[in-house]
């Protein structure tokens, strides 16, 4: 069997005022990666000062704080500097957002049974939660 090492890695970025994200949030990713669904691959926390000026903090700075000393990256750099001044474009100042690179388990081992079949995958593309719900729902109601 082709299997690889990683599969798939998706960009997040979620956005929370103040500088650190809520529990809510916190619990959600600790969850998803201990129960098996996702790996944590990279953590950066993004801050937009009033000014606009941006902070980056990464994750062994913040680690600890956010209840995750019992999680390692499976690699980290993945997320460059510049990756991270793109997305910090999108925080609006006075807020932050924390950028996770997660690598959703369950497509790396489709990737790799593409791969061992000969298949390669040319391209995808996520439509967003929001969009999904929202196009069903109008659909529906027509």
């Amino acid at each position: 069997m082709a299997e690889f090492e990683y599969g798939p890695v998706e960009l997040y970025l979620v956005g929370f005022e103040g500088d650190r994200p809520d529990d809510g949030t916190l619990d959600a990713i600790r969850e998803l990666v201990e129960g098996g669904e996702i790996r944590l691959i990279d953590l950066l926390v993004i801050s937009r000062e009033n000014d606009g000026s941006v902070l980056i903090t990464d994750y062994d700075e913040v680690s600890d704080d956010y209840g995750f000393a019992d999680i390692e990256l499976a690699a980290v750099g993945l997320v460059a500097e510049e990756d991270a001044q793109e997305f910090a474009q999108g925080i609006p100042p006075g807020t932050s957002g924390a950028l996770l690179a997660i690598e959703l388990l369950w497509a790396k081992k489709l990737a790799s049974k593409f791969a061992e079949s000969g298949g390669i995958v040319l391209q995808t593309e996520r439509i967003p939660a929001p969009v999904v719900n929202a196009v069903l729902a109008e659909a529906e109601e027509e």
